[in-house]
């Protein structure tokens, strides 16, 4: 077995190994594989890219950040996109536990939120980051 195809120690088995996301190919020709804290910032990443209801055998799945897509960018919308970035994980990413959620609006991007994602992986309390830029491209 290679590095790649090993299983994971057996005190690290609980973060996972899969196919990468996106899919991909590696530098062997073959489908990539994430790994470990890889795999669950990729987890992390899938869930705030899908829209709930999106998926048809997985309606709960997602985030429901795409339904403040086009709503002005006050106070009360920020707190929605935390609120929903915060359920989302806490709900449907048990190897986490989210440690804060903020939204930063750039002057420079004005269609754009970043949404900054503090988190810690339960099985080795190492603390970790997510930067999620939401873009909105329509009508700009």
């Amino acid at each position: 077995m290679t590095a790649a195809t090993s299983p994971l120690p057996p005190g690290r088995a609980y973060l996972g190994q899969g196919l990468a996301f996106p899919l991909r190919i590696d530098a062997r020709g073959r489908l990539a594989v994430a790994r470990a804290e890889a795999k669950v910032e990729q987890a992390i990443w899938l869930i705030l890219s899908t829209a709930t209801g999106e998926r048809v055998m997985r309606p709960d799945l997602g985030c429901a950040i795409h339904g403040l897509l086009f709503a002005p960018a006050d106070a009360a919308n920020r707190a929605s996109l935390v609120d929903a970035v915060r359920r989302a994980l806490t709900t449907q990413e048990p190897r986490i536990a989210v440690l804060s959620v903020t939204v930063d609006l750039p002057a420079s991007s004005p269609t754009t939120a970043l949404l900054r994602v503090g988190y810690r992986i339960h099985e080795n309390n190492s603390v970790h980051n997510l930067v999620y830029p939401f873009y909105v491209t329509e009508g700009a």
